[in-house]
């Protein structure tokens, strides 16, 4: 068999890439995947319960970007869908990210007001402030909050999320989940927010319905390498296994998922409630709210964070530590030099975390700087970033 690209991976990065080199370039391309399903982590479908289940962890869909949303509405439609979570703590339910709601839920009184006050006055209404911000402040209420936010939210979850105290991980990573000085209890604030009307496997598959795209699933790239010859690779996999390790092995976390069905039609009021105490997961999933399904029956899903084990299940999240990037450099540094053959795309290609509209956006980027940079561009533009894409 003879294509003119392999790629390996068929989420949403390597998805991207294949459809648009079967579009633009108009050239052949093979989509292989080890899973036995396309669609990566965002893969979902359809349980005994009748609830479209994503199978790998909630996915909502949300972004800024004008260009991400066109692009990817070109294959479905969106349902609306305002993402909302909560937790339990001192056992009363309040919102997450923690914001103003959750403070005076939280902390009545004259001890809640002053407070909300000096955090209004501190980072100004409609602003966010990470907790570990709040932990240094000068003010001493403020640091307090933080004191109690950091117990009560963030330390035992970013535990179990990592392994690692909130201390050692990266700052890019623990700013994600910040005090919010509002009370606006969405999850996300981006402008486009939704779910894929028929779901994200459906979604996938039409960007893969191309006459120019075969795709393999349940196949390791590497028992086709004598078998398919190809010009070109695009590679969303984990670069250190590209590289066959050579520099050491890069860590990362994993997840272990438990269902359950249920004889009933809601088991709790939002998507997902986060845990942040002591249990050994971290949330519990409603796949039903998503698309507002409602059946007799529903799924639930409890979520295990787990050290990755290489050939044991899978690698989610790079871990964000120092030392950790460094040894990715050294990976970047190899993957440079193959940059006229081999395009490096994606969350595992790049050892960073990305939300699926900045892996949409940052195939888009790659693939139009990787065309400008190795192949014949009759209107040759300046390099584009993910920041220009995904805002």
């Amino acid at each position: 068999m003879k294509v003119d690209w392999l790629v390996v991976g068929a989420g949403l990065s390597g998805t991207t890439l294949a459809e648009r080199i079967a579009t633009e370039l108009d050239q052949r391309v093979l989509v292989v995947d080890r899973r036995p399903h396309v669609a990566g982590n965002a893969y979902d479908e359809t349980d005994d319960s009748g609830v479209l289940v994503h199978r790998y962890g909630a996915h909502i869909f949300h972004t800024a970007s004008e260009r991400v949303w066109d692009y990817l509405s070109r294959f479905t439609d969106w349902l609306p869908y305002q993402h909302r979570v909560v937790a339990d703590i001192d056992g009363k339910t309040v919102p997450l990210p923690f914001n103003l709601t959750s403070l005076r839920t939280l902390w009545s009184g004259t001890e809640g007001e002053r407070a909300e006050t000096r955090l209004i006055d501190a980072v100004g209404y409609g602003g966010r402030v990470p907790v570990l911000t709040l932990l240094e402040h000068d003010d001493a209420c403020l640091r307090a909050l933080g004191e109690y936010v950091y117990e009560k939210v963030f330390l035992h979850y970013t535990m179990k999320q990592w392994g690692q105290r909130p201390e050692e991980i990266d700052r890019a990573v623990t700013g994600r989940v910040p005090v919010l000085v509002s009370h606006d209890d969405r999850y996300f604030r981006d402008l486009h927010q939704g779910i894929p009307a028929d779901g994200y496997s459906a979604l996938v598959e039409r960007m893969l319905d191309h006459p120019n795209i075969a795709v393999a699933t349940g196949v390791d790239y590497r028992e086709v390498l004598g078998q398919v010859r190809f010009d070109r690779m695009a590679y969303t996999g984990p670069i250190d296994e590209f590289f066959e390790g050579r520099f050491g092995w890069l860590p990362y976390r994993s997840l272990r998922f438990e269902n359950r069905t249920l004889d009933h039609d809601r088991h709790q009021s939002v998507a997902v409630k986060n845990y942040p105490g002591g249990e050994a997961f971290t949330r519990v999933i409603e796949h039903a709210h998503f698309r507002d399904e409602h059946t007799g029956r529903t799924t639930i899903t409890y979520e295990y964070p787990e050290a990755y084990e290489r050939e044991r299940n899978e690698p989610y999240y790079p871990l964000p530590k120092p030392e950790t990037h460094r040894l990715y450099e050294r990976y970047a540094e190899a993957a440079g030099a193959v940059a006229g053959t081999v395009l490096f795309s994606g969350r595992l290609a790049e050892y960073r975390y990305y939300d699926m509209d900045q892996a949409v956006a940052h195939a888009l980027v790659a693939f139009r700087n990787f065309v400008q940079s190795h192949l014949r561009d009759p209107a040759p533009r300046r390099p584009e970033t993910l920041e220009e894409v995904a805002p």
